[in-house]
């Protein structure tokens, strides 16, 4: 298996030390099959042996696709090394494809020499013509260019579960385990772990453990002794080294919760979440309701507006208000937002993008909410805006987003998107003592020496006190009609309009002074290239710039936390460049951001396949950009499929 040592694009290739041994790895069957519970687990396993890993789950839309068929599969990427480890990988060194359809959705990302482990149990023809195969793929030569070892998984987990009496459907749902025991054998990780997961997870039906656990052996023991030929042996990959402390693995959707959490408490508030279900955000609200004991208070309400309208009432009341949704539910929060901008009330929103526009592609990734962030509200309504690179730097995004919506008394919007939501990396937890509180100083008393309190009064930076309802003597009128300065009462004169909008504009533009400097991600403060990004678009440009480096290529990489207001000295930083390439998963929007802000001619790298970047597509950008820019000042560097080379560099 030596195609396995991150030869072929992985990240350890792109690391600083050549040979580094990585290996990408994808669990992909039907919805039904387990695989993301099979991918997840394996994460544990490898995240337990030290190893540095990112994931890609991958799932259909659907709730249940019709059992064989290709809009039903459902994949697990994970790419786990011993050195740093930044994306789920371009391309797959091994598939585990548990049916044809499996097969023919994946088989295609698989690199040269790859690996595909298939249950040759499921290559029937019923399944065949589901996946539509004419002829069975694992016999007529159609996958010469890879390593295929395929054999009856389906009839040997029968076998290893049959002590236990179980009926031949709940019998071959114990196939996941199977698979993942032949997994945990080819990458030398320890069972016990999972065999105690095991009997946690089903105490209730001890049969249905043991029969599992049987199944998870029996496949470690196939692969231990069936002496087969070819490509599968075992591989141990050494640990990453890494700082001393305590280290989990996370998900977006956790780090978030955990985050918002945090802030709240470093803010010294109560927290209350007003939400609806929607894909991806939904886990937000199923972590934060296991939190109570941390003062936080979960609401199911009956839709999006209800949501954020209980929010935005708790924020009211004293408490941090938080909403959270995805882009179609963002929509629907629009007008309440405007009134939390209004009223100048602290609000935090979490946008877990999904690519759109209206339904669009509920599990897939993308960044095209930015409009809609910085923009998409009716009248002039600026807010900030914090965008995360990863899931674990979801956590330090949350505590920020609660930051600036405490301190600047304003409606946050923090971005993250189905890959950040849903992938998952390892966390080291970090010292709760290393982060500076932030305390809420509420209005007690009258701030007018002259007469009535000022419940609108604005300090130096243009914010306005927290006053709780029921403060003795502080009864104040509050609402999304324009307001007299200091005093707050309703107003329509134009040149109050005009000062008012002016000084929330000037309070949301004080943030960029509240924020750091940006600073380069990877490389130098000016050169001939800046590949500058946002979002979870961190892990293949930082790679991609990497790998451009070691070639000698002049490019440095910029990543942005702070995505409105930007950072004030990012104009002067991107200036320092002959030229900008902006990658981002969608047309151009951050791209356009840029453009309007600071007047630089920034090209954009585009993509809204529902996919993340793959490190080459990026790499490839940029070794064009370098082989063309004398003959395509401005022009536009587009991406196609993972698996074609990019275009050439169009002219504008």
């Amino acid at each position: 298996m030596a195609t396995l040592a991150g030869e072929h694009g992985t990240d350890a290739s792109a690391g600083d030390a050549p040979g580094v041994e990585a290996v990408v790895v994808r669990f992909a069957g039907d919805s039904g099959d387990g695989m993301q519970l099979t991918g997840g687990q394996f994460t544990l396993s490898t995240a337990l042996a030290g190893n540095d890993l990112a994931t890609f789950p991958d799932f259909p839309a659907e709730i249940r696709a019709p059992q064989g068929t290709l809009f039903g599969v459902s994949a697990f990427q994970i790419n786990f090394g011993s050195q740093e480890i930044t994306t789920a990988g371009d391309a797959p060194d091994v598939l585990v494809a548990m049916n044809p359809a499996a097969l023919k959705v994946n088989v295609g990302a698989l690199k040269p020499g790859g690996l595909v482990i298939a249950d040759a149990g499921e290559f029937d023809r019923r399944n065949l013509d589901r996946a539509k195969y004419a002829q069975n793929p694992l016999e007529d030569g159609s996958l010469a260019q890879w390593d295929v070892l395929a054999f009856d998984i389906s009839a040997l987990t029968l076998e290893a579960v049959k002590p236990f009496g179980l009926g031949n459907k709940e019998a071959l749902r114990c196939k996941n385990m199977w698979t993942l025991g032949l997994a945990l054998w080819m990458f030398d990780r320890d069972r016990k772990p999972l065999v105690d997961w095991l009997r946690a997870k089903f105490a209730a039906a001890p049969v249905l453990a043991e029969a599992n656990i049987a199944a998870l052996n029996a496949g470690h023991a196939y692969g231990e002794t069936a002496e087969l030929s070819g490509p599968l042996r075992k591989l141990h990959i050494d640990p990453v080294p890494a700082e001393p402390g305590l280290y989990r693995t996370v998900t977006g959707a956790e780090a978030i919760a955990l985050g918002l959490v945090a802030g709240a408490q470093l803010a010294g508030l109560e927290m209350f979440f007003g939400g609806y279900p929607i894909t991806p955000a939904s886990a937000v609200l199923h972590h934060l309701v296991k939190m109570k004991e941390f003062g936080v208070t979960t609401f199911q309400a009956e839709d999006e507006i209800a949501a954020v309208c209980a929010a935005i009432g708790a924020s009211y009341a004293g408490q941090l208000g938080v909403t959270s949704s995805s882009g179609p539910g963002i929509a629907l929060k629009g007008e309440a937002m405007g009134l939390a901008i209004m009223t100048e009330l602290p609000l935090v929103v979490v946008n877990s993008q999904r690519g759109g526009p209206s339904t669009g592609l509920p599990t897939k990734t993308e960044q095209s909410d930015l409009y809609q962030a910085v923009y998409g509200r009716n009248g002039d309504a600026p807010l900030p805006v914090i965008a995360a690179r990863s899931p674990a730097d979801a956590f330090e995004c949350a505590v920020e987003a609660c930051r600036i919506a405490t301190q600047f008394m304003t409606p946050v919007i923090l971005l993250t998107d189905g890959y950040i939501a849903n992938a998952s990396e390892p966390w080291k937890v970090p010292d709760p003592g290393s982060f500076t509180p932030f305390p809420v100083e509420f209005m007690t008393g009258n701030n007018n020496p002259e007469g009535k309190p000022l419940p609108f009064r604005r300090d130096a930076r243009g914010v306005r006190p927290w006053i709780r309802p029921g403060t003795p003597g502080l009864m104040h009128r509050i609402g999304g009609i324009e307001k007299a300065i200091d005093t707050g009462n309703i107003d329509y004169a134009p040149d109050v309009h005009q000062a008012q909008t002016d000084a929330r504009r000037a309070k949301v533009d004080a943030v960029a002074g509240a924020v750091p400097p940006q600073d380069v991600a990877l490389g130098e403060a000016s050169g001939r290239l800046a590949v500058i990004g946002w979002g979870s678009t961190f892990g293949p440009i930082h790679q991609a710039v990497r790998r451009a480096r070691r070639k000698g290529l002049d490019v440095s990489h910029i990543h942005v936390r702070h995505v409105w207001p930007l950072p004030h000295n990012l104009g002067e930083l991107l200036a320092g460049f002959d030229r900008v390439m902006v990658p981002e998963m969608n047309t151009g929007q951050f791209k356009t951001l840029l453009r309007d802000r600071f007047l630089i001619d920034a090209v954009p790298l585009s993509k809204t396949s529902g996919q993340p970047f793959a490190i080459a597509e990026v790499e490839t950008a940029i070794a064009r950009f370098f082989d063309d820019i004398p003959d395509n000042e401005g022009g536009e560097v587009p991406v196609g499929d993972t698996q074609l080379p990019a275009p050439e560099i169009e002219q504008p």
